[in-house]
C-alpha cells in the first residue's frame, strides 16, 4: 500500500480529479516497483505560488507547470530498506492554472494534463531527468508507458 497526501491550495479541484491523481500515483508506484509503504505528497497551487517556489529553489522567476522535491535525492540508497519506517519519496507541486492552459493548448482533457504532470513529477522523485537527449527519451517513454497502462494516454 502507498500513501499519497493531496493538498488543493486552490480549493478548485473536484474530488474525482484528486482521486484520479492519487490512484494514478499509486499505479506509478506499483509500475515502478516502489516498496510498499512509501509515501509522497502532491500540492495543487496557483501560478503565483509555483512561481515563488520556482524562484526560491531554481532561481527562475516564472511560473512552471510542475516541480518535484525528492527527499532521497543524491543518496546512494534511494529507497528506505527499514520496513518499519515508510520511505518518503518527496513532494510534487502542480500549478492548476498552468495545467488548465496546457490542456487547452495540447487539445486534451484537464484530467489527462494533471495526470501527465503528476507522472512527470513522480518520475523526477525517482531520479529520472531530461537534461540530455538520452535522458529525455527514456523519461518521456516511461511517462507514456505509465499513462497508457493507466488508460490516460493521448
Amino acid at each position: 500500500m502507498y500513501t499519497i497526501d493531496l493538498h488543493d491550495e486552490t480549493n478548485t479541484l473536484e474530488e474525482q480529479i484528486t482521486t484520479l491523481v492519487a490512484d494514478l500515483l499509486k499505479h506509478c508506484c506499483a509500475y515502478e516497483k516502489v516498496p510498499s509503504g512509501s509515501e509522497l505528497s502532491v500540492t495543487f497551487v496557483s501560478d503565483e505560488s509555483i512561481q515563488e517556489l520556482n524562484w526560491t529553489y531554481r532561481e527562475k522567476d516564472a511560473p512552471t507547470d510542475v516541480l518535484s522535491f525528492a527527499l532521497n535525492e543524491g543518496e546512494e540508497e534511494a529507497l528506505n530498506v527499514d520496513q518499519d519506517i515508510p520511505d518518503l519519496l518527496g513532494d510534487i507541486v502542480i500549478s492548476v492554472p498552468r495545467a488548465k492552459q496546457q490542456a487547452e493548448e495540447y487539445g486534451h482533457s484537464f484530467e489527462r494534463e494533471l495526470g501527465f504532470l503528476a507522472v512527470h513529477g513522480f518520475l523526477h522523485l525517482l531520479g529520472y531527468d531530461h537534461e540530455t537527449e538520452a535522458e529525455e527519451k527514456e523519461m518521456f517513454a516511461r511517462q507514456k508507458d505509465i499513462l497508457e497502462a493507466y488508460n490516460l494516454g493521448r
